[in-house]
């Protein structure tokens, strides 16, 4: 992991403004930031390793341990919070059966606070996957869980080639 972690570090490091391109380029290879990254873009963006710790932990895209298949976020926000976001995460937590910054035993949904989707006028907000959907409710994560969970098959494939069989 280590050669692979210098490769795309490397590959990027000479951009204007690298960190953020860097980062970026490791989540999507590794699905998460690994630790082990840290050191490696601090001596080659010549910052300290507090200044990569603080970039990735001020945006909530960037994880230093693997997440779930999917990640859902709930908004803490105040216009969340005023529109019902305290009983979704309480829901949430029970469904699931986690805590924040915690995955399911399955590996499916890793579930996390966020603190603004900029989707105020519709909260309470969740984030699933790439999506922001509002005006969230327990039977509405319900069946966005329920649809998420549903990994489409193919067929074809399943069938040695021939979806005719």
């Amino acid at each position: 992991m280590t050669a692979r972690i210098r490769d795309l570090v490397g590959a990027l490091r000479h951009k204007p403004g690298a960190m953020l391109p860097i980062l970026h380029s490791l989540r999507d290879e590794f699905g998460y930031v690994p630790e082990d990254a840290v050191p490696v873009i601090a001596e080659a963006l010549q910052v300290t390793r507090a200044e990569v710790h603080g970039v990735i932990s001020f945006y909530h895209d960037f994880n230093t341990q693997p997440t779930g298949r999917n990640r859902l976020q709930i908004c803490r926000a105040e216009a969340c919070q005023a529109r019902g976001s305290r009983e979704l995460e309480a829901y949430a937590r029970k469904r699931l059966g986690i805590d924040y910054h915690q995955t399911t035993a399955d590996g499916e949904v890793t579930l996390e606070p966020v603190y603004c989707l900029g989707n105020c006028a519709t909260g309470p907000s969740v984030r699933l996957g790439d999506r922001i959907h509002g005006r969230v409710n327990a039977g509405r994560l319900d069946a966005l869980l329920d649809r998420a969970a549903t990994v489409p098959l193919n067929f074809k494939a399943l069938a040695g080639g021939n979806a005719h069989d």
